[in-house]
């Protein structure tokens, strides 16, 4: 008998090694080199390498002839728009978000919109059974007849089924719940994922049905499995918010077919995900006039321009290195922007606790924050409010100059739209700037922090 071999697969990159190691050769990661077992393969016989099947040709790009590659539209306006107008035939995607995210909930969604729209799902569940999953369907107010559910973690019965029903779509939740027979390792091992991954790439491009599946986040946020399984799919997107708040965004790490800059926001009410077409509206409907600290940025969320208020609390601090706290934003660009005010403006800032938070759990991702966040800890420092109508946006250099950020006609005019008529602006976004289009606006230009101070708080 064959002896039964062992190896080491970094859950990170994929790299393999003969024995255990504590670090990663290849990528450098800690405690990543998990074991897997090969079975010893049967001695082929002789002529067992030949190919089989159709031998396939190069062709000349001018001759190759398009198939019908129309998509699929879900339904949901939000998430055609991340998938770059629905779901193409034959694609597989991966669809990943923090545990209690709402990622069940929005594929039973999207399953009942392509249901009423396109034809038949089939619903692979290995997570929850028929009746739990009945139960979040009637919640959710869904009655679809063609909406199949199989509740087995066997993914071999899922693809059978899949082969025999022909549905307009698969969905499998999740892939570290499923197993296939012929794979080592228990569902969720690196080697069960891969394989399961493998198999549904192959039946996504054979049949030109569309596959999306589930996949688990790990504990540093990351796609848990192998890395490699990112690799093998067309979409991958991702899941975010904060369980706290209604705002959930989905957002495209990568998309074979369309573009990764566009974003779907949604928001979760008790009848489920629901399509939020005016993000900025919610974000500001609770806003407080008149409050010291508060400053409204026009930031872009992908390709979507967003209003967003800052808030910023300075208080006198009772211990030896105060307290600087960032929520919504990067931390590191908080220290920096504290910094570069205390040294081109000579705000003394090192007896003072800086909180800033940013209203709604909008995350912060760009540059074109910077002054809003600059601004807004003047105003509580000093505690002088700003104009209730002023929108603001500009990224801050270590010199204390305001830079350009892009897009800012699209910023500017979503302002206008939601009734602002005062924009601080840096001053090299002005020839792009058409004050037709701005005709009830005032726009100020500004170059420096100390500019922006004083446009920000005269009247």
């Amino acid at each position: 008998m064959a002896k039964v071999k062992t190896r080491y697969v970094c859950a990170n990159c994929g790299s393999v090694s003969s024995r255990w190691l504590g670090r990663c050769p290849q990528c450098g990661e800690w405690n990543t080199m998990t074991e897997e077992t090969l079975q010893p393969e049967a001695p082929r016989k002789a002529g067992s390498m030949q190919r089989t099947g159709t031998e396939t040709r190069p062709a000349a790009l001018t001759d190759i002839t398009m198939e019908d590659m129309s998509r699929l539209e879900t339904g949901i306006g939000e998430l055609d728009r991340v998938l770059g107008g629905g779901l193409v035939p034959g694609a597989l995607i991966l669809l990943s978000g923090d545990p209690g995210i709402g990622k069940s909930t929005l594929v039973l969604q999207m399953a009942a919109a392509v249901c009423k729209k396109q034809g038949a799902v089939l619903y692979g569940s290995g997570e929850e059974s028929q009746g739990q999953i009945k139960l979040r369907a009637e919640r959710l107010g869904i009655v679809a007849p063609d909406l199949f559910i199989q509740a087995d973690t066997s993914l071999d019965a899922v693809l059978h089924e899949a082969e025999r029903r022909k549905p307009r779509l698969l969905i499998v939740d999740s892939i570290q719940t499923m197993y296939c027979q012929d794979a080592d390792g228990t569902p969720g091992s690196m080697g069960q994922i891969r394989e399961g991954t493998a198999r549904l790439m192959t039946f996504a491009k054979t049949t030109n049905i569309p596959v999306v599946v589930i996949g688990h986040v790990n504990k540093e946020g990351a796609i848990a499995g192998p890395r490699m399984m990112e690799h093998m799919v067309d979409v991958v997107l991702y899941f975010e918010g904060d369980r706290q708040y209604q705002f959930r965004i989905l957002r495209g790490i990568k998309n074979r077919f369309g573009s990764t800059n566009e974003s779907g926001m949604f928001t979760m009410t008790e009848e489920g995900l629901s399509e939020l077409a005016n993000p900025s509206q919610l974000l500001l409907a609770e806003r407080s006039a008149h409050q010291a600290g508060s400053v409204i940025a026009a930031v872009m969320d992908g390709q979507r321009p967003m209003l967003g208020e800052i808030q910023a609390l300075t208080s006198h601090s009772v211990f030896a290195v105060p307290r600087r706290t960032a929520s919504g934003m990067d931390y590191n660009r908080l220290i920096i922007l504290l910094a570069v005010l205390e040294k081109r403006i000579g705000l003394n800032l090192g007896t003072q606790d800086v909180y800033i938070n940013v209203v709604g759990g909008l995350r912060l991702t760009g540059t074109a924050a910077d002054l809003p966040v600059i601004l807004a800890v003047v105003s509580s420092f000093k505690d002088i409010p700003m104009d209730e109508h002023t929108v603001v946006m500009g990224e801050v250099g270590l010199t204390g100059d305001i830079r350009r950020v892009p897009q800012a006609d699209r910023r500017l005019k979503e302002a206008a739209k939601m009734g602002f008529t005062r924009f601080i602006v840096p001053r090299g976004n002005m020839s792009e700037l058409k004050r037709d289009d701005f005709p009830d606006c005032r726009i100020i230009p500004v170059v420096s922090i100390r500019d922006a101070i004083t446009a920000a708080f005269s009247s």
